[in-house]
C-alpha cells in the first residue's frame, strides 16, 4: 500500500485561492469503458490544468483531497481511476485490493482512459495540460508524456520504471522525476537504467532524489518529510510555470 488510511496530502506552499467546485463524475473512453473521475476547479485559475494519476488504489479519497490542493494552487484538476473495466464505477472503500486488479490493467487501457480525461479537461478549460502521478501513476505519468496526448509536461513521484515500458525510448513532453532516496519499491539502478533510456531518446527531463525519504513520502502525516513535500511542490509549480506556454510533445 502506498499510503496509510490516515494519510493526507500536503497543501501547496503557494495557495492562490479556494476551490470553486469539486466532486465525482464518470467519463466515457473511446473503447466504451466508463471510468470514475474527480474534478476540482480553482476559484483563482493560473491558466494550467492537471491530470492526476493515483497510486494502485485508484481514485481513493487521498487523491480527491489532493485534487483540491492543486485547485487551491490554481490548477483545474481531474483525477482518473484505473479500474472501470474490472470493477465498474461504483464507490469503493479501503477494503479494495488494487493489487488484485493490477494484472488486468494494460498500458493501452491507461492511455485510452487518459486521452478521454484530457479531452474532458480541455473542454472545461483550454490551456496547457500536465500529468502528475504517484507510484503506479508516477510511472504512467512519464509514459503518457510520449503517448500523443499533447501534454506540456509529465511529472511523477517514485514511479516504477516498468510502467513507462516501451515508451521510455520515444520522444516526449518534458519530464519531472521526484524520487525517494530510500525507496523499497524501486532501486537506484532501475532509475539509472530508465534515465539512460531517456538520454538515448533525447528526452528533456529533470530528476531530483530526496535522500533518505521513503516511498510515498508525499504525505502530510510524515512530520519528518515536511521539507521534502514543500520542495516537491515548489518543483512542480516551477516545472508547470516553465513549460506552461504550449504543448511540447
Amino acid at each position: 500500500m502506498c499510503h496509510d488510511i490516515d494519510s493526507r496530502p500536503p497543501a501547496a506552499p503557494a495557495v492562490t485561492g479556494g476551490v470553486a467546485e469539486h466532486g465525482p463524475l464518470e467519463i466515457g473512453a473511446a473503447d466504451g469503458n466508463r471510468l470514475r473521475a474527480y474534478r476540482a476547479a480553482p476559484a483563482v485559475p493560473n491558466g494550467r490544468n492537471v491530470l492526476l494519476l493515483p497510486d494502485v488504489r485508484g481514485l481513493h479519497p487521498f487523491y480527491a483531497s489532493l485534487a483540491q490542493r492543486f485547485a487551491e494552487a490554481g490548477f483545474h484538476t481531474l483525477v482518473m481511476d484505473y479500474y472501470g473495466r474490472s470493477v465498474g464505477t461504483a464507490p469503493r472503500d479501503d477494503s479494495f485490493d488494487g493489487y488484485a486488479h493490477l494484472p488486468l490493467l494494460e498500458p493501452h487501457h491507461v492511455e485510452t482512459d487518459a486521452a478521454a480525461v484530457a479531452e474532458t479537461i480541455r473542454a472545461w478549460h483550454p490551456g496547457p495540460l500536465f500529468s502528475v502521478g504517484f507510484c503506479l501513476g508516477g510511472g504512467y505519468s512519464w509514459r503518457l508524456g510520449a503517448a500523443g496526448l499533447g501534454l506540456s509536461g509529465a511529472a511523477g513521484f517514485y514511479g516504477p520504471p516498468r510502467f513507462v515500458g516501451d515508451r521510455a525510448d520515444q520522444p516526449s513532453a518534458p519530464l519531472l522525476m521526484l524520487l525517494a532516496g530510500d525507496d523499497v519499491a524501486t532501486t537506484p539502478r532501475e532509475y539509472a537504467e530508465l534515465t539512460a533510456a531517456f538520454d538515448r531518446a533525447g528526452k528533456q527531463y529533470e530528476a531530483h532524489t530526496y535522500e533518505g525519504a521513503p516511498h510515498s513520502f508525499f504525505d502530510d502525516s510524515y512530520d519528518q518529510w515536511q521539507e521534502a513535500c514543500t520542495d516537491a511542490w515548489h518543483r512542480i509549480l516551477a516545472f508547470t510555470a516553465r513549460h506552461g506556454e504550449q504543448p511540447n510533445e
